[in-house]
């Protein structure tokens, strides 16, 4: 090695200019909490288990998401609507009991394109995290949409890709 070379100071310098050509670059980070990133249109993110304009649930526990699920994060017990409950459940069969548990979930998407009833949607929320494993499981207290109006949550932008994808796709739609 000759004298320049064991000193390293072309190399202390080489780095130095480095690291001062990337302090002045454009960070690639965003302050969460204070700046959202922008998501896009058809992000998948919460599940919605949605109500028909007349507020009742449009899911008829029939299964079909459950079984399109490829990681079996949904599990539903289904129950037959009693007399009087007619306000409540659009059909005759309605799930009782609708779990999803959000660890197991991969937001793939199936279980709203398998719904046949339009009751289940992908929206736009965060899951939020936690240190507890027992509250990522989601009963219809936190999946179902509010009875009023205003308090619905909009899928038309999902609504309108699937079906776009279902027409790509060779299917049929109404």
């Amino acid at each position: 090695m000759n004298f320049w070379e064991r000193i390293y100071l072309p190399a202390i310098l080489k780095g130095m200019w480095i690291t001062l050509k990337h302090f002045f670059r454009k960070k690639n980070t965003v302050n969460y909490p204070d700046v959202k990133r922008p998501f896009a249109p058809v992000w998948r993110g919460w599940h919605v288990l949605k109500r028909d304009d007349q507020g009742r649930e449009r899911c008829t526990a029939c299964g079909l998401c459950a079984v399109a699920c490829p990681a079996e994060a949904i599990t539903m017990t289904a129950a037959e609507r009693e007399k009087g409950e007619e306000k409540l459940y659009r059909e005759e069969k309605y799930a009782a009991v609708y779990e999803i548990n959000m660890l197991r979930c991969i937001f793939c998407g199936l279980c709203e394109e398998a719904c046949p009833k339009e009751a289940i949607f992908l929206t736009d929320r965060i899951v939020p995290s936690d240190y507890v494993r027992q509250s990522f499981v989601f009963g219809k207290d936190l999946l179902v949409e509010g009875t009023e109006p205003e308090k619905r949550i909009d899928v038309s932008k999902r609504q309108k890709h699937i079906q776009e994808k279902i027409w790509a796709a060779g299917g049929v739609t109404q």
